[in-house]
């Protein structure tokens, strides 16, 4: 899958490609949120919770740049 086919999908469809192929890399917590970084192919998804409501606010997709920053701690 490449990244344009991902991000073509919806957010339901996005997130059981990341639970199908998805390699887990790392996750960033914060008092508010909870973020997880996941290789799919070649790039990069980060799916962010919502620690009060436990629920999937956000997936982002992308190959590189300053979203990979935070994990490198």
């Amino acid at each position: 899958m490449t990244l344009y086919e991902f991000n073509a999908l919806d957010l339901n469809e996005r997130m059981e490609a990341v639970n199908q192929m998805g390699t887990f890399i790392n996750n960033y917590v914060t008092a508010d949120e909870r973020c997880n970084l996941y290789a799919l192919g070649m790039f990069f998804v980060e799916v962010t919770y919502d620690g009060g409501t436990n629920s999937i606010t956000d997936i982002k997709s992308f190959k590189s740049g300053h979203l990979l920053d935070k994990y490198a701690r």
